[in-house]
This record gives structure tokens, C-alpha cells and sequence, in this order.
């Protein structure tokens, strides 16, 4: 797999080369909310009342952004990796 945001990690997109994006979650108990962010896909920010369904916009997002990075959308989908830990607020 080549990460998002590796030189040349568009290319991969085109030789349709895996691909692995990192994401950061952060738990606020006082909202209530799970937050995703990225430092691999610049623009990615995604809020759900749980780790679920935080999954789900994280992939609407990474659809989205990546249609528009690349001008088209990728042939298939990156995959995320999560540490299973939780950011402090």
C-alpha cells in the first residue's frame, strides 16, 4: 500500500496502487462527538456520535476530496488506519 500525501501518490491513483490514509480521532465527551482528521488528506474533517458512523462520513469525506484532488474519482478507495486511540480533547 502507498500512503496519501507520499510523493507521487497521485500517480499511484493512476496505476491503481493500494492505497492507506492516517487518521486521527479525537473523543469530546462535552459535545458528545467523535472527530476524524487527517494528515495525509488535507481537508478531511469528520464528525459522528460514534466510532461507526464516524467511519461512514470518513469515507463520504475521502470520496469527496479525493474526486477533487485527483479531478476524478479514484477507481477504488483508499483504506484508512486507526490506532484505535483517541486523541485528548
Amino acid at each position: 500500500m502507498y500512503r496519501v500525501g507520499f510523493p507521487g501518490w497521485k500517480l499511484a491513483v493512476r496505476l491503481n496502487v493500494p492505497l492507506l490514509f492516517r487518521i486521527a480521532v479525537v473523543r469530546d465527551h462535552e459535545a458528545g462527538v467523535f472527530v476524524a482528521t487527517s494528515p495525509d488528506l488535507r481537508g478531511l474533517v469528520a464528525e459522528a456520535s460514534n466510532t461507526e458512523e464516524l467511519f461512514k462520513e470518513v469515507y463520504g469525506c475521502v470520496d469527496m476530496l479525493m474526486a477533487e484532488q485527483l479531478k476524478r474519482p479514484p477507481r477504488s478507495r483508499p483504506v484508512a488506519a486507526w490506532t484505535g486511540e483517541f486523541l485528548p480533547a
